[in-house]
């Protein structure tokens, strides 16, 4: 494809009802979990409030972009959010998120542990103003623990975690992932606790609750078998580079076009499809080969078959002999590979947005895929206090004296 013209990600003129419409979410939190978990509520069809600091704004909102104010990860982000302007450090503003708490069924915040305490916002105090309020609650290291004042990044909690140990090759440093793991799946993570939250209050009459989130726990529950492995035998994984130690063969190899293809057969059987797909069945009964113990005590001897196969064929070429015989293979695609990717495409996981600001932005998709109650993008990242008036002259009725005395101290 040349034009680089994925799906429209546009709505129909009557678009279905989507499971969350009724919620209300306050997102006072900043890069990049909690956002994130409002983004995936705000999706399918909750009101996500999105509380910047005035003049400033999100920390989202900068980096590349087409405009100041205006990155591509606030577009991205910041989507289906109601953005309104809110100085926490002051006691009016305080007073203003009381209000807005009063209104609200969720709310996500990811500063230090204490800040808001120290702002006369403690869940306590939240909990009274609203007793159905579910606190979403993310940082570092969680409320509790020796390491609960640390502050904390995506790529320090994946030290912490251990992910960063076991990422890498055995002679070299370790090696960050290339994308914020960490701040991901600690989004789908929020938002599956608030999700159970709001079941428990919805279906099971209970009150809201806090939720205490550490940004490291999603990467630790991530880390398969290494707990009770660990423990039972005191075996520490280490790094192992491309390959699998446990799993043989599992590596990418690098096709005659210069594109690499990953390869996996973690089955006996899947070791003979692969057998048949480079030409050379007789290697599924071949002793040195035939099972995964011995496969794994001879890896060299396995991928320097596999490269010699490789090399003769383009990437496509090698995925086509192996789609023949159903045994799973891809290219490493980069995002230019994937853009253009027809099964990409008709899965609508990127969509062109037509942005009255910016004209066409392309952004990924929903997901996952909902057959009764789909969720959409309504807009993109909004300026800086976009919603300010709606908010606070619509929600809390505020009239245009006082919002203008609020923004003329600083408060809004």
């Amino acid at each position: 494809m040349t034009d680089k013209r994925p799906r429209e990600g546009r709505t129909p003129a009557s678009p279905p009802t989507r499971p969350l419409e009724g919620l209300r979410i306050l997102d006072v939190a900043t890069i990049l979990a909690g956002p994130v978990t409002a983004t995936f509520l705000a999706d399918f069809g909750a009101e996500v409030i999105k509380v910047e600091l005035p003049g400033k704004g999100d920390v989202t909102r900068e980096g590349p972009g087409l405009r100041e104010g205006l990155s591509f990860l606030w577009l991205q982000e910041g989507r289906n959010k109601k953005s309104i302007t809110l100085d926490l450090h002051k006691p009016e503003g305080q007073a203003l998120l009381k209000r807005l708490v009063a209104l609200a069924d969720g709310m996500v915040e990811n500063f230090r542990p204490g800040t808001l305490e120290a702002w006369g916002l403690a869940p306590e105090t939240l909990l009274e103003v609203n007793p159905r309020l579910v606190l979403l609650r993310i940082s570092g290291y969680g409320q509790t623990g020796p390491y609960r004042h640390k502050g904390a990044f995506d790529r320090t909690v994946s030290a912490f975690s251990g992910h960063l140990y076991v990422t890498g090759y055995p002679d070299r440093p370790p090696v960050r992932s290339g994308y914020a793991l960490a701040d991901y799946l600690g989004g789908y993570a929020g938002a599956f606790a608030m999700l159970s939250a709001f079941y428990y209050r919805e279906m099971r009459g209970g009150p809201g609750q806090v939720i205490d989130l550490a940004l490291y726990e999603p990467l630790l529950r991530a880390s398969e078998a290494s707990i009770p492995i660990y423990h039972r035998t005191g075996q520490v994984r280490e790094r192992s580079g491309d390959t699998n130690p446990y799993i043989v063969p599992s590596s990418s190899f690098q096709a005659s076009d210069g594109k690499w293809v990953v390869l996996s057969a973690n089955t006996d059987r899947l070791w003979a499809r692969l057998a048949q797909a480079i030409g050379r069945p007789e290697l599924a009964l071949d002793e040195r080969y035939a099972t995964l113990e011995a496969r794994c005590a001879r890896p060299e001897e396995v991928y320097a078959l596999l490269q010699e196969w490789t090399a003769g064929l383009t990437a496509a070429e090698i995925v086509a002999q192996c789609d023949a015989v159903q045994l799973p293979a891809a290219v490493v695609n980069s995002i230019a590979d994937i853009f253009d990717d027809p099964h990409v495409q008709a899965r609508q996981n990127i969509v062109l947005f037509n942005d009255p600001r910016l004209g066409q932005v392309a952004v990924p998709g929903i997901l996952p895929k909902f057959s009764a109650t789909p969720g959409r993008i309504d807009h993109l990242g909004q300026e800086l206090g976009f919603s300010n008036r709606e908010i606070y002259g619509g929600l809390l009725g505020l009239d245009d004296l006082d919002i203008a005395s609020l923004q003329e101290r600083g408060v809004i």
